[in-house]
């Protein structure tokens, strides 16, 4: 082969690669080796082209149900918006495409995996399902075994059912002639871990999924982040009327009880980590919402102030376009917490969310931690001009 031959093969080939950016950064998203995980639940408004799936390592479509002791959709609707996305998998071959079965005030998970043989017709549903809809995985949402607190019904013995179930499920999944992802949705707080046997459960799914947020709402006398990464401790609080409140109750809990403390996603890490949850097995969790409460006291601009009872939340999109820095809300940053809120004098309102700043914080952490990546709640929320949510964890895991 001559020199000149050489040269044009090498020009050749530059130019091939040039011209597939594509599929060039398809394959960058998933050697990464960091996953994003987005959940989606699908509207009216139901549009793929706006769904950015070129940045996701997994979309986990919300959800599927525990219908008579089976995996089902309760609408054929759900089902055709599945197939829709299970189709662009040809155009971004790298995603991996999830159901999610559960939610809040799902029921139907503790019958369904109350016997052996009861778990054995539900594996099978989902087996069906995976094959059915060619999927990639499963993510089970059961808020939570052992817990009524939802409405739904649980027993005492949920709680080793459902190590079996997921024992059960991993093995089943295993027999699919195609990789597959088995995760679970966990709470972001320390008490959700006595529903489940941690160390038990964790040896048979890829991911658990820390929901790092939701971690305060509507029913709490005092404001706070619902979303928070940093760790802060209730003396750096202790001034403020809601770690006045707290200190006080902590002080009357009988013995053996926890006592209360600020949620943070940097807290439930290192509790899994240290309960013996492999570290690239952990998953945490953005919000691509916010929470509010009205009657708000305007001290520290309302963080960690008594209030009048919760507002409806709103998605990131509408927030950006109507909240932040706008119609009389001011933006603030807590430098403990690493998360924004947003505050209202006129109106005493409060709103606790996440932005792009907390949101590449946490990609940051999951980077520096080694952990299996970030998942969040969820995609919809998120808004379609440049600059959004999602943009800042895609850029964070690509600089």
């Amino acid at each position: 082969m001559t020199m000149n031959t050489r040269l044009l093969l090498l020009l050749f080939f530059l130019f091939v690669f040039a011209c597939n950016p594509k599929e060039t950064k398809q394959k960058t998203i998933q050697d990464a080796g960091i996953n994003i995980m987005a959940y989606y639940f699908p509207r009216e408004e139901f549009d793929i082209d706006q769904l950015q799936l070129d940045k996701l390592t997994h979309l986990i479509f919300s959800f599927s149900n525990v219908i008579d002791g089976r995996m089902q959709f309760r609408n054929e609707e759900s089902g055709k918006r599945l197939e829709e996305l299970v189709l662009q998998k040809q155009k971004y071959p790298g995603l991996k495409v999830m159901v999610a079965c559960g939610g809040w005030t799902a029921d139907g998970f503790s019958d369904a995996v109350l016997t052996e043989e009861s778990r054995k017709v539900f594996i099978a549903s989902a087996v069906d399902m995976i094959e059915k809809y060619q999927l990639d995985g499963i993510d089970i949402d059961w808020e939570y075994p052992t817990s009524d607190e939802a409405g739904i019904k649980a027993r005492p013995e949920d709680k080793e059912n459902f190590t079996a179930f997921i024992k059960g499920l991993r093995e089943a999944m295993n027999q699919v002639g195609r990789p597959q992802t088995l995760t679970f949705a966990a709470a972001g707080w320390k008490g959700y871990f006595n529903f489940i046997e941690l160390r038990e459960v964790i040896k048979y799914v890829d991911y658990i999924n820390l929901m790092t947020y939701d971690q305060a709402g509507g029913a709490n006398r005092f404001t706070t982040h619902h979303t928070a990464l940093g760790k802060r401790t209730l003396a750096d609080m202790a001034s403020t009327p809601l770690g006045i409140e707290m200190k006080k109750q902590n002080a009357g809990l009988p013995e053996g009880v926890n006592p209360w403390e600020p949620q943070s996603m940097e807290n439930i890490v290192e509790y899994c980590i240290q309960n013996g949850c492999p570290i690239e097995k952990i998953v945490v969790g953005a919000a691509f919402y916010g929470k509010g409460w009205k009657g708000v006291e305007p001290a520290d601009n309302g963080l960690f102030q008594q209030n009048h009872g919760g507002i409806q939340g709103a998605n990131y999109s509408k927030l950006r376009e109507e909240f932040i820095d706008k119609n009389g809300f001011t933006r603030y940053w807590d430098p403990l917490a690493k998360a924004p809120y947003l505050y209202n004098p006129a109106d005493s309102i409060f709103i606790t969310y996440d932005d792009p700043e907390s949101v590449s914080l946490k990609t940051q952490f999951v980077i520096d931690q080694k952990l299996g990546g970030i998942m969040f709640w969820e995609l919809g929320g998120d808004t379609e001009r440049e600059g959004g949510l999602l943009d800042a964890i895609y850029k964070e895991v690509h600089p």
